[in-house]
Protein backbone atom coordinates (compact mmCIF):
# COMPACT_ATOMS: atom_id res chain seq x y z
CA UNK A 1 0.00 0.00 0.00
CA UNK A 2 1.26 3.27 -1.05
CA UNK A 3 2.08 5.65 1.80
CA UNK A 4 -0.85 8.48 1.74
CA UNK A 5 0.65 11.21 3.61
CA UNK A 6 2.35 14.54 2.06
CA UNK A 7 4.02 15.38 5.45
CA UNK A 8 3.87 12.62 8.34
CA UNK A 9 6.24 12.90 11.87
CA UNK A 10 9.23 11.90 11.68
CA UNK A 11 10.12 11.01 15.16
CA UNK A 12 13.67 10.19 14.83
CA UNK A 13 14.87 13.67 12.97
CA UNK A 14 16.64 14.16 16.49
CA UNK A 15 15.45 17.63 16.24
CA UNK A 16 12.21 17.39 18.12
CA UNK A 17 12.90 15.10 21.12
CA UNK A 18 15.90 14.38 24.02
CA UNK A 19 17.21 11.43 25.72
CA UNK A 20 16.69 11.67 29.27
CA UNK A 21 17.17 9.33 32.13
CA UNK A 22 14.42 8.85 34.98
CA UNK A 23 13.81 6.04 37.62
CA UNK A 24 10.86 3.67 37.67
CA UNK A 25 8.76 3.12 40.19
CA UNK A 26 10.15 -0.15 41.53
CA UNK A 27 13.19 2.21 41.61
CA UNK A 28 15.02 0.82 38.06
CA UNK A 29 16.82 3.52 36.10
CA UNK A 30 15.52 3.54 32.46
CA UNK A 31 15.99 5.67 29.19
CA UNK A 32 13.32 7.63 27.57
CA UNK A 33 12.54 10.94 25.57
CA UNK A 34 11.15 13.87 26.41
CA UNK A 35 9.77 16.79 23.57
CA UNK A 36 11.38 19.58 22.63
CA UNK A 37 9.92 23.22 23.68
CA UNK A 38 11.89 26.56 22.20
CA UNK A 39 10.21 29.88 21.26
CA UNK A 40 9.79 31.06 17.52
CA UNK A 41 9.65 34.94 16.76
CA UNK A 42 6.79 35.73 14.42
CA UNK A 43 7.82 39.05 12.45
CA UNK A 44 5.34 40.20 9.60
CA UNK A 45 7.61 42.75 7.61
CA UNK A 46 9.54 44.51 9.93
CA UNK A 47 7.28 44.22 12.77
CA UNK A 48 7.48 41.12 15.43
CA UNK A 49 3.75 39.58 15.91
CA UNK A 50 4.33 36.79 18.32
CA UNK A 51 6.72 34.73 20.12
CA UNK A 52 5.12 30.94 19.99
CA UNK A 53 6.47 27.98 22.15
CA UNK A 54 6.75 25.23 19.75
CA UNK A 55 8.61 22.09 18.88
CA UNK A 56 10.87 22.82 16.86
CA UNK A 57 10.16 21.89 13.38
CA UNK A 58 8.22 23.30 10.48
CA UNK A 59 8.93 26.71 11.58
CA UNK A 60 8.17 28.89 8.22
CA UNK A 61 4.56 26.88 7.84
CA UNK A 62 3.87 27.75 11.89
CA UNK A 63 4.80 31.27 10.97
CA UNK A 64 2.53 31.64 7.59
CA UNK A 65 -0.02 29.39 9.16
CA UNK A 66 -0.11 31.47 11.97
CA UNK A 67 -0.28 34.73 10.70
CA UNK A 68 -3.09 33.43 7.98
CA UNK A 69 -5.11 31.90 10.52
CA UNK A 70 -5.15 35.26 12.49
CA UNK A 71 -6.02 37.20 9.42
CA UNK A 72 -3.28 39.02 9.20
CA UNK A 73 -2.78 37.69 5.43
CA UNK A 74 -5.48 37.46 3.12
CA UNK A 75 -5.43 35.13 0.12
CA UNK A 76 -4.64 37.55 -2.87
CA UNK A 77 -1.38 38.57 -0.79
CA UNK A 78 1.60 37.44 -2.52
CA UNK A 79 4.52 35.86 -0.61
CA UNK A 80 7.96 37.21 -1.42
CA UNK A 81 10.04 35.56 0.95
CA UNK A 82 9.90 33.40 4.28
CA UNK A 83 12.81 33.51 6.38
CA UNK A 84 14.04 31.66 9.26
CA UNK A 85 16.99 31.86 11.03
CA UNK A 86 17.89 28.76 13.35
CA UNK A 87 20.55 30.68 15.55
CA UNK A 88 17.52 33.46 16.92
CA UNK A 89 14.70 31.34 16.81
CA UNK A 90 13.04 34.09 14.26
CA UNK A 91 11.07 33.39 11.32
CA UNK A 92 10.20 36.40 8.74
CA UNK A 93 6.88 36.24 6.66
CA UNK A 94 7.81 39.26 3.78
CA UNK A 95 4.51 40.21 1.78
CA UNK A 96 4.39 42.85 -1.49
CA UNK A 97 1.64 44.63 0.26
CA UNK A 98 2.19 46.90 3.36
CA UNK A 99 -0.26 44.88 5.88
CA UNK A 100 -2.88 46.57 8.43
CA UNK A 101 -1.19 44.65 11.28
CA UNK A 102 -1.13 47.59 13.82
CA UNK A 103 -4.56 48.02 13.63
CA UNK A 104 -5.45 44.25 13.74
CA UNK A 105 -3.25 44.60 17.08
CA UNK A 106 -5.56 46.77 18.63
CA UNK A 107 -8.40 44.44 19.29
CA UNK A 108 -7.71 41.18 20.10
CA UNK A 109 -9.54 38.29 22.43
CA UNK A 110 -7.13 36.10 24.18
CA UNK A 111 -8.95 32.38 23.64
CA UNK A 112 -7.87 29.25 25.60
CA UNK A 113 -5.63 27.70 23.43
CA UNK A 114 -1.91 25.91 25.25
CA UNK A 115 0.25 28.66 25.10
CA UNK A 116 -0.31 31.01 23.28
CA UNK A 117 -3.89 31.80 22.46
CA UNK A 118 -4.64 35.34 20.37
CA UNK A 119 -7.52 35.18 18.91
CA UNK A 120 -7.93 38.80 16.63
CA UNK A 121 -11.53 40.18 17.27
CA UNK A 122 -12.97 40.87 13.77
CA UNK A 123 -12.47 37.46 13.10
CA UNK A 124 -15.19 36.73 15.61
CA UNK A 125 -17.44 39.34 13.90
CA UNK A 126 -16.94 37.79 10.60
CA UNK A 127 -18.22 34.28 11.55
CA UNK A 128 -22.17 35.54 10.68
CA UNK A 129 -20.44 36.03 7.00
CA UNK A 130 -19.41 32.35 6.70
CA UNK A 131 -20.58 29.88 4.88
CA UNK A 132 -19.04 26.41 4.74
CA UNK A 133 -20.07 24.14 2.03
CA UNK A 134 -23.12 22.10 2.90
CA UNK A 135 -22.28 19.39 0.24
CA UNK A 136 -19.45 18.24 1.97
CA UNK A 137 -19.81 14.49 3.55
CA UNK A 138 -18.46 11.94 5.72
CA UNK A 139 -18.82 8.18 5.85
CA UNK A 140 -19.23 6.60 9.44
CA UNK A 141 -17.26 3.98 7.74
CA UNK A 142 -14.25 6.04 6.33
CA UNK A 143 -14.34 7.61 10.12
CA UNK A 144 -13.61 4.27 11.38
CA UNK A 145 -10.49 3.51 8.90
CA UNK A 146 -8.94 7.08 9.34
CA UNK A 147 -8.73 6.64 13.06
CA UNK A 148 -6.87 3.81 12.54
CA UNK A 149 -4.42 5.08 9.96
CA UNK A 150 -3.62 7.65 12.17
CA UNK A 151 -2.84 5.16 15.32
CA UNK A 152 -0.92 3.28 12.99
CA UNK A 153 0.97 5.69 12.21
CA UNK A 154 4.92 5.81 13.74
CA UNK A 155 4.87 9.69 16.09
CA UNK A 156 6.53 11.80 18.68
CA UNK A 157 3.35 11.26 20.98
CA UNK A 158 4.35 7.44 20.45
CA UNK A 159 7.79 8.21 21.29
CA UNK A 160 8.17 10.81 24.02
CA UNK A 161 3.96 11.76 24.97
CA UNK A 162 3.38 15.23 26.19
CA UNK A 163 2.64 16.82 22.43
CA UNK A 164 -0.66 17.48 20.29
CA UNK A 165 -1.48 16.47 16.87
CA UNK A 166 -3.75 17.30 14.08
CA UNK A 167 -4.04 15.63 10.42
CA UNK A 168 -5.72 16.83 7.21
CA UNK A 169 -7.36 14.34 5.63
CA UNK A 170 -9.72 13.54 2.71
CA UNK A 171 -12.16 11.03 3.10
CA UNK A 172 -10.69 8.27 4.78
CA UNK A 173 -7.00 9.31 3.53
CA UNK A 174 -4.58 11.36 6.17
CA UNK A 175 -2.78 13.71 4.06
CA UNK A 176 -0.91 16.25 6.61
CA UNK A 177 0.12 15.25 10.30
CA UNK A 178 1.53 17.36 12.25
CA UNK A 179 2.64 18.07 16.17
CA UNK A 180 3.44 20.01 18.35
CA UNK A 181 3.68 21.24 22.13
CA UNK A 182 -0.18 23.44 21.42
CA UNK A 183 -2.87 22.03 19.57
CA UNK A 184 -3.21 25.26 17.87
CA UNK A 185 0.39 25.29 16.55
CA UNK A 186 -0.16 21.78 14.98
CA UNK A 187 -2.83 23.67 13.19
CA UNK A 188 -1.43 26.55 11.95
CA UNK A 189 0.97 24.37 10.46
CA UNK A 190 -1.35 22.73 8.17
CA UNK A 191 -2.89 25.94 7.31
CA UNK A 192 0.64 27.17 6.20
CA UNK A 193 0.87 24.32 3.50
CA UNK A 194 -2.41 24.92 2.81
CA UNK A 195 -1.86 28.59 2.16
CA UNK A 196 1.17 27.65 0.01
CA UNK A 197 -0.19 25.00 -1.93
CA UNK A 198 -3.51 26.77 -2.90
CA UNK A 199 -5.18 24.12 -1.13
CA UNK A 200 -9.32 24.89 -0.49
CA UNK A 201 -10.22 23.81 2.68
CA UNK A 202 -14.24 22.65 1.62
CA UNK A 203 -12.91 19.13 0.38
CA UNK A 204 -10.67 18.52 3.83
CA UNK A 205 -11.32 17.37 7.47
CA UNK A 206 -9.64 18.37 10.45
CA UNK A 207 -8.54 15.52 13.53
CA UNK A 208 -7.02 16.26 16.54
CA UNK A 209 -6.10 14.65 18.96
CA UNK A 210 -6.77 17.61 21.49
CA UNK A 211 -10.13 19.30 22.87
CA UNK A 212 -12.28 21.31 20.44
CA UNK A 213 -12.39 24.89 22.08
CA UNK A 214 -13.27 27.89 20.48
CA UNK A 215 -9.83 28.60 19.42
CA UNK A 216 -9.80 25.59 17.67
CA UNK A 217 -13.36 26.33 15.59
CA UNK A 218 -12.03 29.54 14.74
CA UNK A 219 -8.75 28.35 13.19
CA UNK A 220 -10.86 25.36 11.48
CA UNK A 221 -13.82 27.80 10.16
CA UNK A 222 -11.13 30.73 8.92
CA UNK A 223 -9.53 26.99 6.96
CA UNK A 224 -12.87 26.46 5.61
CA UNK A 225 -12.55 23.21 6.88
CA UNK A 226 -16.39 21.99 7.37
CA UNK A 227 -15.77 18.96 9.67
CA UNK A 228 -13.31 19.08 12.44
CA UNK A 229 -13.23 15.31 14.47
CA UNK A 230 -11.48 14.83 17.88
CA UNK A 231 -9.84 12.50 20.80
CA UNK A 232 -11.58 14.44 23.21
CA UNK A 233 -14.46 16.43 23.99
CA UNK A 234 -15.15 20.38 23.14
CA UNK A 235 -16.35 23.39 24.88
CA UNK A 236 -19.72 24.63 25.68
CA UNK A 237 -18.52 27.33 23.51
CA UNK A 238 -17.01 26.20 20.77
CA UNK A 239 -20.10 24.37 19.97
CA UNK A 240 -21.94 27.60 19.99
CA UNK A 241 -19.52 28.89 17.62
CA UNK A 242 -19.83 25.48 15.50
CA UNK A 243 -23.20 26.04 15.38
CA UNK A 244 -23.15 29.66 14.42
CA UNK A 245 -20.91 28.90 11.28
CA UNK A 246 -22.64 25.08 10.10
CA UNK A 247 -19.04 23.61 10.95
CA UNK A 248 -19.61 19.90 12.19
CA UNK A 249 -17.80 18.73 15.14
CA UNK A 250 -17.54 15.02 15.90
CA UNK A 251 -15.89 14.48 19.14
CA UNK A 252 -14.93 11.29 21.45
CA UNK A 253 -13.61 9.66 17.89
CA UNK A 254 -11.85 6.20 19.11
CA UNK A 255 -12.66 3.02 17.26
CA UNK A 256 -15.88 3.01 15.76
CA UNK A 257 -17.02 5.52 18.50
CA UNK A 258 -17.79 9.15 18.32
CA UNK A 259 -20.40 11.28 19.55
CA UNK A 260 -21.59 14.36 16.49
CA UNK A 261 -22.67 17.17 18.25
CA UNK A 262 -23.83 19.91 15.36
CA UNK A 263 -23.91 20.10 11.78
CA UNK A 264 -24.85 16.10 11.64
CA UNK A 265 -26.53 16.10 8.24
CA UNK A 266 -22.83 15.72 6.39
CA UNK A 267 -22.67 12.34 8.27
CA UNK A 268 -23.19 9.09 6.26
CA UNK A 269 -24.11 6.19 8.89
CA UNK A 270 -22.81 3.37 6.36
CA UNK A 271 -20.79 1.42 8.73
Amino acid sequence: MNDPYLIKPDPENGLTTTKIKGVDAQGNAIDLFTVNERPLSVFLNNREIVTLMTVGDYPELLGLGYLVNQHMINDDDIIEMIEYDAEIETVVVRTERTTDYEEKLKRKILTSGCGQGTVFGDIMDNLDDVHLPQNANLKTSDIAALLATIKATPSLYQKAGSIHACVLCKNATPLIYMEDVGRHNALDKIAGYMYQHNMVGGDYVIYTTGRMTSEMVIKAVSMGIPILISRSGATHWALELAQKAGLSLISRAKGKRFIALCATERIIFDD
